[in-house]
């Protein structure tokens, strides 16, 4: 099995998933895992997706918003998986944005959206009392992929 079906099944959690287009020809099915490419809606209990890079420093992944990367498949579901390679692993915060600078240049449009996802979401706003998934999932796991190694 994919270390995502592996996840999903070791803490119990629906082999079914909401994915980005990205991941479209990876073969869910024969790791066990019914895959929809689109956006996440409500229901959806688990999101996949890629992300922009990833920062060493922080263990936060970078993600960008677009049509082939909507937020919503890392916000809305209870369990969000990322997909990254190794390559897309930068040391520090500075070296995230320059990625980004680097990429989009002077002639294109910057996404209308870059978001930070660090692990779950969590507050303590009401009465000091830690919560989990306020604001996004509940869980977040990394499955980093070494290519050529």
């Amino acid at each position: 099995r994919s270390a995502a079906a592996d996840y999903l099944a070791q803490h119990q959690l629906p082999m079914q998933a909401v994915g980005w287009p990205e991941l479209a020809t990876l073969d869910w099915k024969a790791q066990g895992i019914e895959m929809e490419i689109r956006p996440a809606l409500e229901p959806d209990k688990v999101g996949i997706t890629g992300a922009f890079c990833a920062i060493a420093e922080t263990g936060t992944l970078m993600t960008l918003s677009g049509a082939d990367t909507p937020p919503t498949t890392s916000l809305l579901p209870e369990t969000h998986i990322a997909v990254l390679r190794a390559a897309q692993i930068v040391p520090a915060m500075e070296e995230a944005w320059a990625r980004l600078r680097y990429t989009y240049g002077p002639d294109r449009f910057m996404p209308r959206a870059v978001n930070f996802i660090s692990g779950p979401s969590r507050t303590a706003d009401i009465e000091q009392t830690m919560t989990l998934g306020a604001h996004g999932p509940y869980r977040v796991h990394v499955i980093l992929v070494n290519e050529g190694g």
